[in-house]
């Protein structure tokens, strides 16, 4: 009998367990006997991927922040990497998570075991050297955004680009009525949504700002409601004890998950920086995109970053601005509340209608796309494999 497939995959937040979810079941039609195990959030655990450390161990943001609990990353990464050394699967693959990935994948590949990173690193914005990292430690990079894969080849190093899997679950023409109905939200009444983050660093220096600016919005507008997704217990918990030491309520409602809905009713989103900005403008919903970090982590960026306009999805993909973002010290209540009332007060339609545009460029597939691609690298012959690891 012929041994099914075997995947190694690692996810390291939320994003990268969506992105994981939709390529198992991909693969799936084709080898529907294959094996998976990793790091893998619920998303992927649901698609019968072996979790061998949680992905919570991973998710954690910043230069500086990371350092609480790097001699437990470290770990985790020497084990995981001993574990398919001494259990190779066919194929590996790295979502996201580069600072962890590609160590890994690096490795892995230097025992001549074929890896694949998928999403590629933002190596065109900041730090550009590691592309030859990257070259190095993977047989092939897929990418969301078409001038990505644009960088790589200026580098002749394999690059595929694939779209965005959530460009292909969310409608051209989002379903604002539909949406609403699931979670239970009045057609009448006007809806803001606030995302401060998926980790717990983003909501400890998000999380108060953002509320203070839904309570200004509230003394001038107080018809509108806000609701506010969290992606697991601990956020909640987190986010809740920030609302109770608000000095007054607001009409504000936690919602578990179902982030795609609540952009999708909103009538106008505030929100962190990152996958949720791409999210958010896939639901063609009017944004506001603010982000900040420690000082400390912040001046480490700034010094390894190279000349970049934007730092939103939105932005970076049509390479104008398209919504406003306020990062570091431009990030304040006074500037949220600022941009929030030229959403409210203006027309907002010119920005949904670039939000379709950018939709449709980057539905793709991605799920299918991504699968073939690492069906085709399974299906490389030895010769070329061995050329590949020599160069």
């Amino acid at each position: 009998m012929t041994k099914p497939l075997r995947i190694g995959i690692i996810a390291g937040e939320t994003s990268g367990d969506i992105l994981g979810e939709g390529l198992i079941k991909a693969l799936k039609k084709q080898y529907p006997n294959a094996v998976f195990e990793g790091i893998a959030g619920p998303r992927m655990i649901a698609q019968g991927c072996t979790a061998l450390h949680p992905l919570e161990a991973l998710s954690v943001m910043g230069f500086v922040e990371v350092l609480g609990k790097l001699r437990s990353i470290l770990r985790i990464r020497k084990d995981i990497i001993q574990h398919f050394i001494n259990n190779p699967p066919d194929i590996f693959i790295g979502i996201d998570a580069p600072d962890f990935n590609l160590t890994v994948e690096l490795k892995l590949k230097q025992k001549g075991i074929k890896t694949i990173h998928y999403v590629s690193p933002s190596v065109w914005a900041w730090k550009q050297w590691r592309i030859h990292k990257i070259a190095k430690a993977t047989n092939l990079v897929l990418a969301f955004l078409p001038f990505e894969k644009a960088f790589y080849d200026r580098f002749n190093v394999p690059c595929q680009f694939i779209g965005h899997t959530l460009a292909d679950q969310l409608p051209l023409e989002r379903n604002k009525a539909g949406a609403r109905e699931q979670l239970n939200l009045s057609l009448d009444q006007k809806v803001m949504a606030i995302l401060p983050g998926s980790r717990k660093a983003e909501v400890e220096m998000l999380g108060p700002i953002f509320l203070k600016a839904a309570q200004v919005i509230h003394q001038k507008y107080p018809d509108y409601h806000f609701i506010v997704p969290v992606v697991n217990d601990r956020r909640k918990k987190q986010f809740q004890e920030q609302i109770d030491a608000l000095p007054t309520p607001i009409p504000l409602t936690l919602i578990d998950g179902q982030s795609s809905a609540v952009l999708q009713s909103a009538d106008m989103v505030l929100l962190a920086s990152g996958t949720a900005a791409l999210e958010a403008m896939l639901a063609k919903a009017p944004m506001v995109v603010a982000y900040k970090v420690s000082a400390l982590t912040y001046m480490i960026a700034k010094s390894l970053a190279t000349d970049i306009k934007y730092t939103s999805l939105p932005n970076l993909i049509a390479d104008r601005e398209v919504v406003k973002e306020l990062t570091q010290d431009k990030c304040t209540v006074e500037n949220i509340v600022a941009e929030l009332e030229r959403l409210i007060e203006h027309d907002a339609q010119q920005m949904i209608e670039t939000f379709t545009e950018l939709h449709q460029l980057i539905r793709c597939d991605a799920d299918t796309q991504a699968a073939n691609a690492v069906i085709g690298l399974l299906n490389t012959d030895s010769a070329s494999e061995k050329a590949n690891n020599e160069s």
